[in-house]
């Protein structure tokens, strides 16, 4: 197993806080256009086009599906009543279920190179390890395991006391790899559950599925905020972030895409729009 300290240190990282976009050339800036992004930072990355990435993402009243989530019996159903309930809904095409997501949670990608030679288990930790890092001054009651009630339950589920409050996946593109985690940083996480606990039923109602889907209890889940009694806002998770990504690298740099980065993001955004069209 590679030490976390080694996977994330690196001599230049690209930070990228696109938390506030709303547009992306020309387009709205939406969930789709975030994991289509992540592919083409993935692939520059991988082909040292790049340097590493740090990309920090938010988008309201989205729920987001896994590729699963797709094959439920009445998925039509289930998106529509998540768009009655005033979401955009989109299918990622990383793994894992549906989670939900909203001004109040941060999604964080870590983009790496060299993958085909570290292991998608020691990236998982590599994540677990950075949160749990930047996290130290409030809080060292933060674990990883599988929450089985919780929404996108995985054996990477972060929680304090039984009670997640993120969540991460991972999406590998040749050398390089998009390490994605959710916090749910702030605001309602009880409503945010019981939105995927009733798409759920509306999805699945009661027939037999060969995937087993989570039984989603809302009260398995929490704001970091709650768990730890202290007010952090997604503001300051970023600089949180940005804090802690200076004690990994000797330069922090910024960049916009390169035109390179345009052409692979534009292709793999038709991919998207393709994995979403069922659901549109």
């Amino acid at each position: 197993m590679k030490n976390w300290k080694d996977i994330i240190r690196h001599r230049t990282f690209r930070y990228m806080d696109h938390s506030t976009k709303s547009t992306f050339h020309g387009k709205a800036y939406t969930a789709m256009t975030s994991f289509a992004v992540d592919d083409a930072l993935a692939l520059s990355v991988s082909d040292e086009q790049s340097p590493p990435v740090v990309r920090l993402w938010v988008h309201d009243e989205t729920i987001v599906l896994g590729i699963p989530d797709g094959k439920l019996p009445y998925i039509e159903e289930g998106v529509s009543f998540l768009q009655h309930s005033g979401k955009n809904v989109v299918i990622r095409n990383s793994g894992g279920l549906a989670v939900a997501l909203d001004k109040g949670v941060l999604n964080i990608s870590l983009i790496l190179p060299g993958v085909k030679h570290i292991s998608i288990h020691d990236c998982y930790e590599a994540m677990v390890s950075f949160v749990q890092y930047m996290l130290r001054d409030v809080t060292d009651a933060i674990e990883a395991y599988e929450i089985g009630d919780s929404y996108c339950p995985g054996d990477y589920d972060l929680s304090i006391n039984g009670r997640k409050f993120a969540g991460i996946s991972q999406r590998r593109v040749k050398d390089g790899a998009a390490i994605q985690i959710y916090l749910d940083v702030e605001g309602n996480s009880r409503e945010r559950a019981q939105l995927i606990q009733q798409f759920y039923e509306v999805g699945k109602k009661d027939e037999e599925t060969a995937f087993t889907y989570p039984n989603v209890d809302p009260n398995v889940m929490g704001s970091l905020s709650e768990l730890v009694g202290v007010d952090l806002t997604v503001e300051d998770m970023k600089q949180r972030v940005s804090a802690a990504l200076t004690d990994f690298t000797e330069e922090v740099v910024s960049a916009n895409f390169s035109e390179e980065e345009l052409a692979h993001y534009e292709k793999r955004l038709k991919q998207m729009e393709k994995r979403n069209e069922k659901i549109q």
